[in-house]
This record gives structure tokens, sequence and C-alpha cells, in this order.
């Protein structure tokens, strides 16, 4: 069995990633690992590489303010430590989360986005080729390709303990650790295609979740600036279940409850109206849909801690 490469504290030595199929352009596409050493001004806590060129670091990393270059494998990053609230902007969409042990973040191969992180982070992260993703689909029985969906600190308590759980295999070659990283990230893959692929997959969805299919009609439902009807009703009778079920399902599926979910939405939607913008607070609260200026005020308050007009202050 081949034994992995670990990072040392020089950072020098990397294995290299399996060719990418994907057909965006690769040129400039860093390794995860190069990458992330550069933006995060640090070397690993630990780290191992294996020769598919997956891999599984430990980062304890100050915080943040800079842009995620594209990078050539795909990111899942799960959290220690305290609870802290990040944005995470990409091209003109912001997303905000909260990181916390039980949330995941993806980064797809390819992508880059801004990250505004206060404060020091302790995060796990699997770096996952795209060969791997794909082999891992084909073998499932799905030979469909498969791109991953951005995650911004989404929850996801399974994945998030099985990456935590492999922190306590970096700290040498033995070929039992080799082993248990090797499977656990064919497991997490399987995880991933479950819970977070974005094309049709014939893998099982989470039990007691909604399918893939069916999530994905009732956000681009939620998600309409048409007089689609938004309703409980509506959402429930179009997933064919009763509004108890479809309740239950679309948290399981997306850990938010419908409402929930829409008001996160829009919040993200007030966030880029606000900086890139120069609409009166009052149309930002007519276009989300908000009775009244005071109500957006209260519920934009209620999520950041800020006033609208503090924070188009801040963001500006």
């Amino acid at each position: 069995m081949s034994k992995p490469i670990l990072r040392d504290s020089s950072g020098d030595q990397r294995v290299a990633t399996e060719a990418p199929t994907s057909n965006v352009s690769t040129v400039a596409r860093r390794p995860a690992d190069v990458e992330m050493a550069r933006v995060l001004g640090t070397t690993a806590f630990r780290m191992a590489l294996d020769p598919s060129g997956a891999g599984i670091a430990h980062w304890k990393h100050e915080p943040l303010h800079d842009v995620v270059e594209p990078m050539s494998h795909h990111v899942i990053m799960a959290y220690n430590g305290a609870m802290q609230r990040m944005e995470r902007r990409t091209g003109r969409s912001v997303s905000i989360g909260t990181f916390r042990p039980g949330v995941v973040t993806i980064i797809p191969d390819g992508s880059s986005s801004r990250w505004d992180i206060p404060k020091p982070v302790d995060v796990v992260q699997l770096y996952l080729p795209r060969q791997t993703l794909q082999r891992v689909s084909d073998e499932a029985g799905n030979a469909s390709p498969i791109d991953l969906l951005e995650r911004t600190a989404h929850p996801d308590a399974i994945t998030s303990r099985l990456l935590l759980s492999a922190s306590d295999v970096l700290e040498g070659n033995g070929a039992l650790d080799t082993l248990f990283r090797q499977q656990l990230t064919e497991l997490l893959a399987t995880r991933l295609l479950v819970a977070h692929a974005g094309s049709s997959s014939t893998l099982q969805p989470v039990v007691g979740g909604l399918s893939p299919t069916t999530l994905r009609r009732a956000i681009e439902r939620l998600r309409s600036d048409t007089d689609a009807d938004v309703s409980l009703t509506a959402l429930a009778a179009d997933a064919g279940l009763s509004r108890f079920h479809f309740c239950r399902a679309f948290k399981e599926s997306t850990g938010l409850s419908p409402q929930a979910w829409l008001r996160q939405h829009r919040l993200e939607q007030a966030m880029n109206m606000l900086r890139h913008t120069e609409a009166p607070i009052v149309e930002v609260a007519v276009a989300l849909g908000y009775g009244s200026q005071t109500a957006f005020a209260a519920a934009f308050r209620r999520l950041t801690g800020e006033t609208p007009t503090e924070w188009r202050r801040r963001a500006r």
C-alpha cells in the first residue's frame, strides 16, 4: 500500500494530483494544499496527502480577509472551535453563515471567492480530486458528470463528524492510518454525492429528506422573483407531501425550515442590493416583500446585529 506524503514544517513537499477532466480550464489552478498555505499564510497543523491526489489537513489559522483562488480539488471543510459569523463573496453574490461544529463548507474545484472571517479558525479540510468523486459515482451506477454545490456553513452533522474524525489519523504513515484515511475519503465522497451533488444521482437521498430533484424544485420556487406561489401548501403539493411531512423533510435536507431558508435567502439578496446599488432602504424592503421599512430593518438587525444603513456604510 502506498504511503501518504506528510507535510513537514517547510511545506515544500507535495504529491502531484490526478489529471483534471473538467471542461473548465485548469491552467491557473493550484493544488488545494498549496493555495490554502498561500491564502492562510501559515503551515497546516497536520496534513496527509495520498498518491491518489486526495488529502486531509487540519489547520489552525488567524482571521482571513482575502480571495481564495481557483483550486484543482474540491475542498470540504468542517469546524471545531467557537461559533462565529462570516461572509463569502463570489462575484456579486454574498453568502453569510455561522462556523460551528455540525456545518460544512464546500469550495468546488475551479471556483474563487473572497472570504471575510473575523476570528481565528480551527478547521479540518478534505481535498477531493474530481476524478475520485466521479469514480465513486460511476461505481454506484451513476455515470452522469458530477458537480458539487457551493456550500457556506451548511448544516450537515454527518459529513462534519466524519471529516473531524480524520484529524486523529494525521500523525504518521502507519498502514492502518493510511487505510482509514482512504476508506474515509471514499465514504465522504459517497456522502457528498448524496447530499451535495449538483446533478441527478442514482444514489439514495438522505433518509427522511427530500429527493435531490424535489429539493431543487422547492428551492427554485422559493428563489423565484415571479409571482410563483411560495406558500407551504403550494410547496408541499408540488412535492406530493403533506405540509407536515414536507417541512420535516425540507429541514432534514437543508438544516432549515422553509421559512428560515427563505429568510436567509432574502437577507443575502438584501446585502447584495445594499452593497451594489443606491436604492433607498424602503425600496430594498419593498423589493424583498417586506410590509414596511421598519419590518425589514428589524429583521435585518436580528440576523446581522446591524441596521441596513449601518451595514451598507461598513460594507462599502
